[in-house]
């Protein structure tokens, strides 16, 4: 895989793809600039080499048509802001008018192209959009890791119709940690895995199992798994559906050595709610119609435990409804707890994301992914649309 600097972008036309997806208030300004940061060394690096730069992204779900409130102005000038100079919004990413901004850029000047979904041709990865989007681009530049499992226009077709492409800094560096902390580790690897449903993560589940030595397992997935062994769950959220597979995951992991841990208490609540009563049980004594919505301090001594020993961990998903204070401490305790680690420490997901941000141990993780489900599809053993269009 080509990065930038394999190739010379002065005075070229330089596409480059960044996920600008960034959540915004009801005022219309950038909440949350993580994502625009995490491009500002691919974007510094043309800006000094001389490149014309367009950057093309999408925001929301506009289902193939123009919505006001998903326009990519406020998020123009955000990045102008950052960047200390002008950013300019075209009025579309493909056309006559987007041809004569293009024509316009001087070296070193950076052009943002409206909403690519404003087409609904874009995530189907139609020829004829790709074409249109690569029109006077002598260099394209993927540095959108977290779209790149999807095989849309912008992230591979287009690079059908420029001779040039390459990795931008943001991608080349997700795929630097993925390769250290899943491919080659520092062992014991320890796999924290999270979130709501087991069916998003089957695969991933499945393919880590040949690749770590220990798993944590919470969210409200965890549930499935305990349901599966017998434990009464309460009205806790289940997908009996995947109750087989979760014994048949457990099952390959003894057979591979594998170690799986999961929650040995909760916090349970009798509604999911900031005012809902709760209390803290074990997972044999989950009161009838009352759901688990947190991890107990059993468990988190016991999953710390687990992490004091480890030289790599990847964690995707939170271990309990974090979002409200009441179930949020058992989130925050792995947080602290992964963060203070002497492992180098990946977290992949928005969910796990915004869980470190809200502990403030930002700083002290060793990663911090851009991309969930990219993340997912690495860790399920797959290549990348995006990346495998980059050879």
């Amino acid at each position: 895989m080509k990065t930038l600097r394999d190739l010379d972008p002065a005075g070229k036309n330089v596409l480059v793809r960044v996920d600008f997806n960034v959540p915004m208030n009801e005022q219309g300004e950038v909440t949350d600039d993580l994502r625009i940061r995490a491009v500002l060394p691919t974007l510094h690096y043309l800006i000094e080499h001389k490149a014309r730069i367009i950057l093309c992204t999408h925001m929301g779900r506009p289902k193939g048509q123009p919505v006001a409130k998903y326009s990519l102005a406020p998020v123009a000038a955000h990045l102008g802001a950052v960047l200390g100079m002008p950013v300019a919004l075209a009025p579309d990413c493909i056309g006559p008018e987007v041809a004569a901004a293009v024509a316009e850029l001087a070296d070193g000047q950076v052009l943002l192209l409206e909403n690519l979904r404003f087409h609904a041709e874009e995530e189907k990865n139609d020829p004829d959009f790709s074409r249109q989007l690569a029109a006077g681009i002598d260099i394209y530049v993927n540095d959108a890791f977290a779209v790149s499992h999807r095989a849309h226009a912008s992230v591979v077709g287009v690079t059908a119709h420029v001779r040039e492409r390459a990795a931008g800094f943001l991608l080349a560096r997700e795929m630097e940690y993925f390769h250290r902390c899943v491919e080659t580790p520092q062992r014991p690897l320890v796999a924290v895995i999270g979130g709501a449903k087991v069916s998003g993560k089957l695969e991933a589940l499945h393919a880590m199992l040949d690749r770590v030595d220990s798993m944590i397992l919470g969210g409200a997935m965890a549930n499935t798994f305990l349901k599966s062994q017998g434990y009464d769950v309460g009205a806790s959220k289940v997908e009996d559906e995947l109750l087989e597979d979760a014994v048949e995951i457990l099952r390959q992991a003894r057979e591979k050595k594998v170690k799986v841990y999961l929650p040995v208490d909760v916090i349970a609540a009798d509604r999911f709610s900031p005012d809902a009563v709760c209390k803290q049980v074990t997972v044999q004594d989950i009161p009838a119609r009352w759901m688990a919505l947190d991890i107990g301090p059993a468990s988190v001594i016991c999953f710390n435990e687990v992490l004091a020993d480890a030289r790599t961990i990847v964690w995707n998903g939170p271990v309990g409804a974090f979002e409200l204070e009441a179930f949020s401490r058992g989130t925050l305790a792995l947080a602290h707890t992964i963060a203070a680690s002497h492992a180098l420490s990946v977290v992949g997901g928005g969910d796990s994301n915004a869980a470190v941000k809200m502990s403030g141990e930002a700083d002290n993780i060793s990663y911090m992914s851009t991309g969930g489900g990219a993340f997912l599809m690495l860790m399920e053993g797959k290549e990348l649309p995006g990346v495998k269009a980059l050879g």
